[in-house]
Protein backbone atom coordinates (compact mmCIF):
# COMPACT_ATOMS: atom_id res chain seq x y z
CA UNK A 1 0.00 0.00 0.00
CA UNK A 2 1.42 3.39 -0.93
CA UNK A 3 1.93 6.16 1.59
CA UNK A 4 -0.92 8.20 0.01
CA UNK A 5 -3.38 5.33 0.28
CA UNK A 6 -2.34 4.72 3.88
CA UNK A 7 -2.97 8.37 4.72
CA UNK A 8 -6.32 8.23 2.95
CA UNK A 9 -7.35 5.13 4.86
CA UNK A 10 -6.28 6.68 8.15
CA UNK A 11 -8.18 9.91 7.38
CA UNK A 12 -11.35 7.97 6.51
CA UNK A 13 -11.08 6.05 9.78
CA UNK A 14 -10.66 9.27 11.74
CA UNK A 15 -13.69 10.87 10.07
CA UNK A 16 -15.76 7.76 10.79
CA UNK A 17 -14.78 7.94 14.47
CA UNK A 18 -15.70 11.63 14.62
CA UNK A 19 -19.08 10.93 13.03
CA UNK A 20 -19.81 8.20 15.59
CA UNK A 21 -18.91 10.53 18.47
CA UNK A 22 -21.07 13.34 17.07
CA UNK A 23 -24.08 11.10 16.56
CA UNK A 24 -23.64 9.75 20.09
CA UNK A 25 -23.68 13.31 21.46
CA UNK A 26 -26.77 14.09 19.41
CA UNK A 27 -28.49 11.03 20.86
CA UNK A 28 -27.62 12.05 24.44
CA UNK A 29 -28.84 15.57 23.80
CA UNK A 30 -32.08 14.22 22.35
CA UNK A 31 -32.68 12.09 25.43
CA UNK A 32 -32.12 15.10 27.69
CA UNK A 33 -34.40 17.25 25.59
CA UNK A 34 -37.00 14.50 25.61
CA UNK A 35 -37.03 14.38 29.40
CA UNK A 36 -37.28 18.16 29.66
CA UNK A 37 -40.11 18.17 27.15
CA UNK A 38 -41.93 15.51 29.15
CA UNK A 39 -41.53 17.12 32.55
CA UNK A 40 -42.60 20.58 31.41
CA UNK A 41 -45.03 19.79 28.61
CA UNK A 42 -46.50 16.29 28.60
CA UNK A 43 -47.45 16.12 32.27
CA UNK A 44 -49.31 19.46 32.28
CA UNK A 45 -51.11 18.48 29.08
CA UNK A 46 -52.18 15.22 30.69
CA UNK A 47 -53.48 17.36 33.54
CA UNK A 48 -55.61 19.34 31.08
CA UNK A 49 -57.28 16.12 29.95
CA UNK A 50 -57.99 15.19 33.57
CA UNK A 51 -59.41 18.65 34.22
CA UNK A 52 -61.86 18.33 31.37
CA UNK A 53 -63.31 15.21 32.96
CA UNK A 54 -63.84 16.76 36.43
CA UNK A 55 -62.27 18.81 39.23
CA UNK A 56 -58.53 18.93 38.66
CA UNK A 57 -56.45 16.84 41.06
CA UNK A 58 -59.53 15.14 42.48
CA UNK A 59 -58.90 11.72 43.95
CA UNK A 60 -59.21 9.42 46.92
CA UNK A 61 -56.00 10.32 48.76
CA UNK A 62 -55.08 11.63 52.21
CA UNK A 63 -52.17 14.01 52.78
CA UNK A 64 -50.67 15.59 55.89
CA UNK A 65 -50.01 19.33 56.12
CA UNK A 66 -46.89 20.85 57.63
CA UNK A 67 -49.07 21.62 60.68
CA UNK A 68 -49.87 17.92 61.09
CA UNK A 69 -53.46 18.10 59.81
CA UNK A 70 -54.85 15.34 57.60
CA UNK A 71 -56.38 16.75 54.39
CA UNK A 72 -57.92 15.39 51.21
CA UNK A 73 -58.31 16.79 47.70
CA UNK A 74 -60.79 19.38 48.99
CA UNK A 75 -57.87 21.40 50.34
CA UNK A 76 -57.13 22.60 46.80
CA UNK A 77 -60.60 24.12 46.33
CA UNK A 78 -62.34 27.07 47.96
CA UNK A 79 -59.71 29.61 46.92
CA UNK A 80 -57.53 30.09 43.81
CA UNK A 81 -54.47 27.92 44.29
CA UNK A 82 -50.91 27.36 43.13
CA UNK A 83 -49.79 23.74 43.41
CA UNK A 84 -46.20 22.58 42.99
CA UNK A 85 -44.72 19.10 43.43
CA UNK A 86 -41.10 19.00 44.61
CA UNK A 87 -38.84 17.91 47.48
CA UNK A 88 -36.73 19.58 50.15
CA UNK A 89 -33.40 18.09 49.00
CA UNK A 90 -33.88 19.60 45.55
CA UNK A 91 -30.72 21.51 44.53
CA UNK A 92 -32.25 24.08 42.17
CA UNK A 93 -35.79 23.88 40.75
CA UNK A 94 -37.65 23.73 44.07
CA UNK A 95 -35.91 26.56 45.97
CA UNK A 96 -36.02 28.68 42.82
CA UNK A 97 -39.76 28.06 42.45
CA UNK A 98 -40.39 28.97 46.11
CA UNK A 99 -38.41 32.18 45.62
CA UNK A 100 -40.46 32.88 42.49
CA UNK A 101 -43.71 32.39 44.43
CA UNK A 102 -42.56 34.83 47.08
CA UNK A 103 -41.78 37.37 44.36
CA UNK A 104 -45.13 36.81 42.62
CA UNK A 105 -47.02 37.40 45.86
CA UNK A 106 -45.09 40.61 46.47
CA UNK A 107 -45.82 41.85 42.96
CA UNK A 108 -49.52 41.02 43.31
CA UNK A 109 -49.83 43.06 46.48
CA UNK A 110 -53.42 43.01 47.85
CA UNK A 111 -54.49 40.65 45.03
CA UNK A 112 -52.41 37.91 46.65
CA UNK A 113 -54.72 37.83 49.67
CA UNK A 114 -57.14 35.53 47.83
CA UNK A 115 -54.41 33.06 46.79
CA UNK A 116 -53.20 29.93 48.53
CA UNK A 117 -50.17 27.86 47.54
CA UNK A 118 -49.11 24.26 48.19
CA UNK A 119 -45.76 22.48 48.02
CA UNK A 120 -46.49 18.75 47.72
CA UNK A 121 -43.47 16.52 48.28
CA UNK A 122 -42.55 13.74 45.87
CA UNK A 123 -40.10 12.44 48.49
CA UNK A 124 -42.26 11.52 51.51
CA UNK A 125 -39.60 9.24 52.98
CA UNK A 126 -37.44 12.24 53.87
CA UNK A 127 -39.95 15.10 53.91
CA UNK A 128 -41.79 14.98 57.22
CA UNK A 129 -44.38 17.66 58.13
CA UNK A 130 -41.83 19.38 60.36
CA UNK A 131 -39.13 19.44 57.69
CA UNK A 132 -41.60 20.71 55.09
CA UNK A 133 -42.81 23.44 57.43
CA UNK A 134 -39.26 24.69 57.92
CA UNK A 135 -38.56 24.47 54.20
CA UNK A 136 -41.57 26.41 52.91
CA UNK A 137 -41.69 28.80 55.87
CA UNK A 138 -39.14 31.23 54.48
CA UNK A 139 -41.35 31.80 51.43
CA UNK A 140 -44.06 33.30 53.62
CA UNK A 141 -47.24 32.08 55.29
CA UNK A 142 -49.09 31.59 52.00
CA UNK A 143 -47.31 28.31 51.14
CA UNK A 144 -48.41 25.10 52.85
CA UNK A 145 -46.26 21.98 52.71
CA UNK A 146 -48.01 18.64 52.14
CA UNK A 147 -46.63 15.13 52.65
CA UNK A 148 -48.10 11.72 53.48
CA UNK A 149 -47.58 8.00 53.19
CA UNK A 150 -45.76 7.00 49.95
CA UNK A 151 -48.87 5.25 48.63
CA UNK A 152 -50.97 8.37 49.22
CA UNK A 153 -48.39 10.58 47.52
CA UNK A 154 -48.49 8.22 44.53
CA UNK A 155 -52.27 8.62 44.37
CA UNK A 156 -51.94 12.41 44.51
CA UNK A 157 -49.32 12.43 41.73
CA UNK A 158 -51.58 10.27 39.57
CA UNK A 159 -54.51 12.62 40.17
CA UNK A 160 -52.39 15.62 39.17
CA UNK A 161 -50.64 13.79 36.30
CA UNK A 162 -47.26 14.51 37.90
CA UNK A 163 -44.10 12.66 36.91
CA UNK A 164 -41.46 11.79 39.53
CA UNK A 165 -38.69 9.21 39.77
CA UNK A 166 -35.84 8.47 42.14
CA UNK A 167 -32.31 8.85 40.76
CA UNK A 168 -29.55 7.06 42.75
CA UNK A 169 -26.43 9.02 43.70
CA UNK A 170 -23.14 7.88 45.17
CA UNK A 171 -23.44 5.91 48.37
CA UNK A 172 -26.99 5.54 49.68
CA UNK A 173 -28.05 9.03 48.60
CA UNK A 174 -30.53 9.88 45.86
CA UNK A 175 -32.25 12.79 44.16
CA UNK A 176 -35.58 13.10 42.34
CA UNK A 177 -36.55 13.99 38.79
CA UNK A 178 -40.00 15.54 38.73
CA UNK A 179 -42.47 17.75 36.89
CA UNK A 180 -41.30 21.35 37.23
CA UNK A 181 -44.46 23.30 36.41
CA UNK A 182 -46.70 25.14 38.89
CA UNK A 183 -50.36 24.18 38.44
CA UNK A 184 -53.04 26.85 38.74
CA UNK A 185 -56.58 25.97 39.83
CA UNK A 186 -59.51 28.30 40.45
CA UNK A 187 -61.71 28.51 43.55
CA UNK A 188 -63.89 25.66 42.24
CA UNK A 189 -60.85 23.41 41.84
CA UNK A 190 -60.97 23.64 38.05
CA UNK A 191 -57.76 23.68 36.02
CA UNK A 192 -56.75 27.23 35.03
CA UNK A 193 -53.27 26.78 33.55
CA UNK A 194 -49.61 26.33 34.45
CA UNK A 195 -46.55 28.46 35.07
CA UNK A 196 -43.49 26.81 33.53
CA UNK A 197 -40.18 26.68 35.34
CA UNK A 198 -38.16 29.73 34.30
CA UNK A 199 -41.17 31.58 32.88
CA UNK A 200 -40.82 35.37 33.05
CA UNK A 201 -42.09 37.02 36.22
CA UNK A 202 -44.29 39.43 34.26
CA UNK A 203 -46.03 36.58 32.44
CA UNK A 204 -46.47 34.59 35.66
CA UNK A 205 -47.91 37.55 37.58
CA UNK A 206 -50.26 38.27 34.66
CA UNK A 207 -51.60 34.71 34.83
CA UNK A 208 -52.10 35.00 38.58
CA UNK A 209 -53.99 38.28 38.23
CA UNK A 210 -56.36 36.60 35.77
CA UNK A 211 -56.69 33.62 38.11
CA UNK A 212 -57.65 35.86 41.04
CA UNK A 213 -60.05 37.86 38.85
CA UNK A 214 -61.89 34.65 38.00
Amino acid sequence: MTMTRMRGTKTMGTLKTIRIVLWTLVGVAALGAGYLWYSTSVAPQQGVAVAEAGRFGAGDYQLVSDAGETVGDEVFAGRPSLVFFGFTHCPDVCPTTLADMQHWFTELGPDAEDLQAFFVTVDPERDTPEILGQYVGWAGDKVTGLTGEPAEIEKAMDAWSVFAERVPLEGDDYTMNHTASVFLVDADGEFFGTIAYGESADTAVGKLRRLVAG
